[in-house]
């Protein structure tokens, strides 16, 4: 590519702002439809207008100094008004187009985002999907997304939460072998005697808590075992191996326990709780990109509970 940013203040802050969130130079040109070293010099202009330096420039790293950080601040409001302001006039003209910024958990992104990407894309060809799938729960303004999917309870407040589905429950799992030949719990208490398959939320050391209700009343409880994984399909994979009792979301094994691989254990003890949700920062103006995108989530969700 050897298109060039616009040869304006507003160009060379949108150059800045792109690297800024990405701090990577490639990544930030690629967003651009620029080349790496066109941007590069971009920024240099930019530093040499403002007799300042906003980049530190590493062969591994790129960061922002203090100048860089307090100028991100100031412009970033702006630079979002302006392209908010192109994009709607884009709008207008019937063509919703731009760059739409997705967090998803990676249950939530195999449900329902996933399935339609392809028809959303061939759809709107001027609109770019940039999608990144964790399951830590991030800051949606802080991260640069303007939009996340994540279970109800994790949903930062001030934000406007969609639900896409009904609620969800965890339940205790196991194969028949390995209760014939360890026994079933009988209360939540009783795990402290089990090797139990472990999951830990991204980003923590200690892994997660198993939690249970009873009376409206939630506890939680810390179990042990021989395995601590950071993937909830791996911890599935663990229990149909017989190695102990996984925690797991219903819907991740419902085809596990009609098939008779696995066995649902506590049932008594394991209450629904808020399912998953789109979530979006308040805004006196959304961009036709992003409408364009919820909108699509929704309806493709909505045929899924029918």
């Amino acid at each position: 590519m050897t298109a060039s940013l616009l040869p304006s203040d507003y160009g060379q802050l949108r150059a800045f702002a792109a690297v800024a969130d990405a701090l990577n130079f490639s990544r930030a040109a690629e967003s651009l439809a620029v080349t790496p070293s066109a941007l590069s010099q971009t920024i240099r202009q930019l530093e040499q207008s403002l007799g300042t330096t906003l980049l530190q420039r590493t062969t591994r790293k790129v960061s922002l100094t203090p100048e860089g950080e307090q100028l991100l601040l100031q412009i970033k409001p702006a630079i979002n008004g302006l392209s908010e302001a192109l994009q709607q006039v884009q709008a207008r003209q019937g063509r919703p187009a731009g760059t739409v910024r997705v967090h998803a958990t990676r249950s939530a992104s195999r449900r329902y985002i996933e399935p339609m990407l392809g028809s959303f894309l061939a759809t709107h060809p001027e609109i770019m999907l940039d999608i990144s799938l964790d399951d830590e729960t991030v800051d949606v303004v802080g991260g640069g997304f303007d939009m996340s999917l994540r279970l109800g309870e994790l949903i930062e407040q001030d934000m406007v939460a969609i639900p896409l589905g009904p609620p969800m429950r965890q339940i205790a799992v196991a194969t028949p072998a390995y209760i014939a030949a360890h026994g079933a719990p009988e209360t939540p208490g009783d795990l402290l005697r089990h090797p139990c398959i472990r999951w830990r939320w991204p980003g923590r050391k200690q892994p997660y808590d198993w939690e249970f209700c009873e009376n409206g009343r939630w506890f939680e409880v810390r179990t042990g075992g021989p395995l601590i994984v950071n993937d909830k399909l791996l911890a599935v994979q663990a229990a149909l191996q017989g190695i102990g009792i996984a925690f797991c979301a219903e819907e991740a094994v419902r085809g596990h326990l009609q098939a008779g691989r696995l066995q649902a254990l506590l049932e008594p003890w394991c209450e629904p709780f808020p399912g998953i949700h789109l979530c979006y920062p308040r805004q006196r103006q959304m961009a036709p990109a992003l409408r364009a995108f919820i909108d699509a989530v929704r309806r493709y969700a909505s045929t899924c509970e029918m």
